[in-house]
């Protein structure tokens, strides 16, 4: 089997965190022609992040965002960048703590996800567009 290497976008979200496992599942059905490898997962933002964490109980998600709001404010006093709104540099240092990008194992044509795992778009900002991901298998 060759690579294949595929930008898909993401539905617009609010701030927050999002499950997208299906999402992106549902436009790379090429991961069913692969019986082994990687999913390199890749998003092409800088006020956006994933992660792989918890995906049944939707208060994981909650505390998450919480968390990170209490650890990242708003309205620093000290931030310059601001031109682009109350959340923007915040969004930022948040991507940079957090991850742009995962690599999942594949395995019989599916992603080897845990039992309780899930794939997760958090995006930093209030209001968005759709955010563009690359895949690569």
């Amino acid at each position: 089997m060759s690579w294949t290497q595929k930008e898909i976008n993401l539905s617009p979200k609010p701030r927050g965190f999002h499950l997208v496992t299906r999402e992106i599942l549902e436009q790379v059905p090429e991961l069913r022609e692969y019986s082994i490898g990687i999913a390199h997962i890749f998003i092409c933002h800088t006020s956006a992040s994933l992660t792989l964490n918890e995906n049944a109980d939707p208060d994981v998600r909650v505390d998450f965002e919480r968390h990170f709001n209490e650890y990242v404010p708003e309205n620093a006093p000290y931030y310059v960048h601001t031109l682009e709104g109350s959340d923007d540099m915040p969004a930022h240092l948040k991507t940079a703590l957090t991850a742009v990008s995962i690599g999942i194992p594949v395995l019989e044509g599916s992603l080897a996800l845990g039992t309780w795992q899930g794939i997760y778009l958090w995006e930093h900002r209030h209001h968005s567009g759709s955010r563009s991901v690359v895949v690569h298998l």
